[in-house]
């Protein structure tokens, strides 16, 4: 019987980006997010994470993330970013991972994005699944309220309504909020194969926030169960500029690595 391969130990979860983007690919800005995070079981969330990747784990549990937000004049290289095509409300549906050489990651079930042409792009181009939909965030002191209806490509009618109202600052964020914002890649496949899209941004301006309102079928459009209960953490940032870089060049063969607890 073939032996399973070793683990290998994850990267330390860091404030800071733990490498460089020495080309940078993409520029944006994420603004006015909403956080919005449940506990899930890894075993659940596993069959659908990218082949070469496993759920990142703190204390034995994943969280599957629906964070909402404005995203702001994406650039290609670095050049200044499209103000029109390039600015849009999103809210995107996202899992925790970590693969065979360790690298922390997001796993992006779905983003909801109001502008096509993006949606188009993001699609055909680079295999994310970005779809289609109406949106709007709303600002009405400290409370910002967003809203999402799908148009295409489905489930039609897929939805969120999330109303957040914004706390104090967080000075010391917790080992849980560390784990869950401080993520410095993406984990993905392209044209069958593992793909890991590392980014760069300061560190995380982070408030706590009060959930007032979440209506959704975001989560379950996702191929995710419907979560019980209230988010475990709910958190606010103003934003951050953002630039992703090109994929690193690593040995092909490494180990898949077991599930492991994080810490800050």
């Amino acid at each position: 019987m073939p032996q399973t391969p070793p683990a290998v130990e994850p990267e330390p979860i860091s404030a800071d980006p733990p490498h460089r983007t020495d080309l940078t690919l993409l520029t944006q800005s994420w603004l006015d997010l909403a956080f919005l995070h449940w506990a899930v079981d890894p075993a659940e969330v596993a069959p659908l994470l990218p082949a070469g990747t496993v759920p990142d784990t703190l204390d034995g549990v994943t969280y599957v993330g629906l964070v909402a937000f404005r995203m702001h004049r994406v650039g290609w290289f670095r050049l200044p970013g499209v103000p029109y095509l390039g600015s849009f409300p999103e809210t995107n549906v996202r899992l925790y991972s970590v693969d065979a050489h360790g690298r922390r990651g997001v796993v992006f079930r779905s983003l909801d994005a109001s502008r096509l042409v993006p949606v188009t792009v993001g699609r055909w181009a680079f295999r994310i699944p970005y779809v289609w939909s109406k949106m709007t965030v709303r600002n009405d002191g400290s409370t910002l309220t967003y809203t999402s209806r799908r148009r295409w490509p489905g489930p039609r009618g897929a939805h969120s309504a999330i109303s957040v109202d914004i706390g104090e600052r967080v000075e010391e964020p917790t080992a849980l909020e560390h784990f869950l914002t401080a993520r410095w890649g993406m984990h993905s496949s392209f044209r069958g194969r593992p793909l890991y899209l590392p980014n760069t941004h300061p560190r995380w301006p982070l408030h706590r926030a009060r959930l007032l309102a979440c209506d959704e079928s975001l989560l379950a459009a996702a191929g995710l169960r419907r979560p019980v209960g209230e988010p475990v953490s709910v958190l606010y940032s103003p934003g951050v500029p953002v630039r992703f870089g090109s994929p690193p060049r690593l040995p092909r063969t490494a180990a898949v690595p077991r599930p492991r607890n994080g810490g800050a």
